[in-house]
């Protein structure tokens, strides 16, 4: 789904110093020959083999797909596995020294954009080092302080996150979602903000959930599944996904149904309050495309009617806001780059009137404050936000400080005061303060930083891919690097996902070393409109592949990047990425880390949220797909007395988004295919998960682990 601009958590989605002196290139010493004496762990294979359309198709580590919570053998392999990738990175120069300067790096303060409630600011903020950030509360804009929720206190380990949190539309209560070891299962609880203390009220069984309160405070809507099989809560598909109403103050056994779907049980159902209180807006979808129903819910009756206002599965429409009747939604429809419509619900046919039509740019986000409409575009993956009259006129662009994203802008309908936060690749998060009426923003947070943002230069290049497509790509490096320098490209490529400038504190430690970090707008995000996804999904994928390893090469021939100096990492479906490409063009990269990938792409749908990923993989049990899918699947693509390079295969023991089976299965070919070249290891963190919520302390563990590894395989020196 496509969410408004407007979010109520801290965003890790950023300020100048004067020009430093010119750098010197990085010294760069010659790629670290393979470890030859590397001994892996004796992996079973079983003999599995399924014959799919006529085709017998080998899966041999079939069992690697048990939990490990519940498995024996899989915890063994999982710690044996371990032992051996601890032992190497043990080995590897520079990692303390990166260790060092990234825990450096990560500490200074970090702030949320402010969400305000009734007369109250709530924000979220990190003093530096804490491993989750502790959640804060203002009686005024720039008022003192109070510190509400405190999650470094809910473990011991610090593996427990404060995951989405709603005030009350008066800015009583406070609703918010624990999320532990890394899973996308939440716990709901409620705090009294003027005591500061939890209610008795728990919610379970969340996941994949909007919250939304009801206006006159008394309680709040969510999303949930139905309780787990035993033992099946981290691997079970997730279906027959409802909508209740709690009302404070009672047990969730009382919670009132509101909308479900049992005709349909793959739908997911997810709701908000509109913005006058009558009426529920759910939004129904069966995957991960932005193909939405829209239902009306009149939720105050005794039996909540329905009423269908957007059918058919077939555009994006995603709900704004309203005044009255007239309901603003962002959509798809007959607009690939997308626009802003209105409809008046009270009207006898649901006519859709134009209200902002598409533009070049890709609209990204919308939301209604101090009576304007202000609009979010991407010009070439980077920010540009417009403000707008309720009838559409463009009024004026917001300016920003530079090259890079902004997101925020959330806010009611009548007052003016709005938040946005703003970061690029050398610049961390910087909160403003906007004011609709006077179109005046003003620095409301700036972080103390221990390094110059302009000792780093960002510039945008395009290149031609194998099909002569013109892609962009974000290239960061220290200011007077004239020479090629050692490179880690990164990419996503999936599920109409943009990426977009943002900061990294870990990232920054490799481009102080003298390092290059490249980010590739490739086909299948959304950079460029629903044309730019279509063309990197389904039976288009290999497009995907194509883009990237063009960058790669692209890189190399600019002379931004050394022969057997190119790193590659993606995470999720950017693991899948790095699987495929590396199967594809192993020659052309030097270290590898595919994070929490995809990499059986012919069971993905038979796990937790993989059911959602046919829109954009396909189904794997129809002929067409499977043979698409089975052509690039990273785990049986793998072909042994072929030169791979260096890889690191990172997973976590609680993803239960994309089961660490995946990588498991994916490690073990691996290995089994190239016993003596080189090094075919896999780093599995304990009590973590896809990524969110992940600890400070785990995110500099992991990331120096990285980095070590892929300065080692591409031969940056690390000092």
């Amino acid at each position: 789904m496509t969410l408004p601009i407007a979010a109520c958590s801290t965003t890790p989605p950023a300020g100048p110093l004067p020009a430093p002196p010119q750098a010197e290139a990085p010294a760069v010493v010659e790629a670290a020959p393979a470890q030859a004496s590397l001994t892996y762990p004796q992996t079973t294979r079983g003999d599995v083999v399924e014959t799919q359309f006529g085709t017998a198709v080998a899966d041999p580590y079939r069992w690697l797909e048990n939990d490990v919570r519940k498995d024996p053998a899989v915890a063994t392999w999982v710690a044996e596995q371990n032992k051996v990738t601890d032992a190497f990175l043990d080995t590897l120069p520079g990692r303390d020294i990166l260790k060092k300067r990234m825990t450096e790096l990560y500490n200074y303060e970090r702030v949320g954009t402010p969400t305000k409630k009734g007369t109250r600011y709530f924000y979220q903020r990190n003093a530096g080092l804490q491993n989750q950030s502790p959640l804060y509360v203002r009686d005024s804009v720039n008022g003192p302080e109070r510190l509400l929720i405190d999650p470094n206190t809910f473990s011991t380990d610090g593996a427990t996150a404060l995951a989405e949190w709603v005030p009350s539309e008066d800015g009583r209560y406070l609703l918010y979602a624990i999320q532990d070891g890394g899973s996308d299962w939440r716990t709901l609880k409620v705090l009294d903000v003027a005591t500061g203390k939890v209610v008795a009220d728990e919610i379970k069984w969340v996941k994949f959930s909007g919250l939304s309160w009801s206006k006159d405070n008394r309680g709040f809507f969510y999303s949930r599944f139905p309780e787990s099989r035993e033992g099946q809560d981290f691997q079970s598909l997730n279906k027959n996904q409802a909508v209740y109403y709690h009302r404070l103050g009672t047990a969730q056994s009382a919670d009132r149904l509101m909308f479900d779907r049992p005709d349909k049980p793959e739908l997911s159902n997810t709701a908000t309050v509109s913005d006058d209180g009558s009426t529920l807006v759910v939004t129904s979808s069966s995957g991960t495309d932005e193909r939405y129903e829209v239902t009306l819910v009149d939720w105050q009756k005794a039996k909540p009617t329905r009423r269908v206002l957007i059918p058919g599965f077939t555009h994006d429409y995603s709900y704004i806001g309203n005044r009255g009747s007239t309901y603003y939604f962002q959509t798809n429809d007959g607009a690939p780059r997308l626009k802003v419509v209105a409809i008046d619900v009270n009207a006898p046919r649901a006519n859709k009137r134009t209200i902002v039509p598409e533009q070049a740019e890709t609209l990204s986000g919308s939301s209604l404050v101090g009576g304007k409409l202000i609009t979010s575009y991407l010009k070439d993956a980077a920010t540009e936000v417009r403000v707008h009259s309720l009838t559409g006129a463009r009024e004026r662009v917001i300016e920003l400080p530079g090259l890079g994203t902004a997101g925020g802008f959330s806010g009611d309908l009548d007052d003016p005061e709005t938040f946005f936060a703003f970061t690029s690749f050398n610049r961390p998060t910087t909160v403003y303060r906007y004011d609709v009426r006077s179109n005046a923003s003003t620095a409301w947070f700036s972080p103390k930083l221990l390094f110059n943002p302009d000792d780093f230069t960002v510039e945008q290049r395009f290149f031609a891919s194998k099909d002569g497509t013109r892609v962009p790509m974000f290239i960061v490096r220290k200011k007077g690097l004239t020479g090629p320098a050692p490179t880690l490209l990164y990419a996503y490529g999936g599920f109409n996902v943009s990426l977009t400038p943002s900061f990294s504190a870990t990232r920054l430690a490799w481009l102080e070393q003298g390092g290059a970090y490249v980010l590739a707008n490739i086909r299948g995000g959304g950079e460029y409109g629903k044309a730019w996804h279509d063309a990197g999904r389904l039976a288009n994928k290999q497009n995907v592949f194509d883009d990237f390893i063009g960058a790669g090469e692209a890189l190399i021939a600019q002379g931004i990047t050394p022969k057997g100096g190119l790193a590659v990492q993606g995470g999720s479906n950017g693991g899948l990425l790095i699987g495929a490409v590396v199967n594809q063009r192993p020659d052309l990269f030097a270290a590898v880390n595919p994070a929490v990938g995809v990499m059986d792409m012919l069971r993905f749908d038979r796990f937790t949220a993989g059911r959602y990923w046919v829109d954009d993989y396909g189904y794997p049990n129809k002929e067409a797909d499977f043979r698409t899918l089975l052509a690039y699947s990273p785990y049986h693509n793998v072909k042994a007395n072929v030169g791979y390079p260096a890889i690191l295969v990172t997973t976590a023991d609680t993803d239960d988004r994309v089961v660490p089976g995946h990588s498991f299965k994916y490690v073990a070919a691996l290995q089994h295919a190239h016993p003596t070249g080189a090094p075919q290891l896999i780093r599995i963190e304990t009590r973590a998960g896809h990524g969110s919520g992940k600890p400070t302390d785990k995110i500099i563990e992991e990331a120096s682990d990285v980095t070590a590894f892929m300065a080692r395989f591409t031969g940056l020196a690390i000092k």
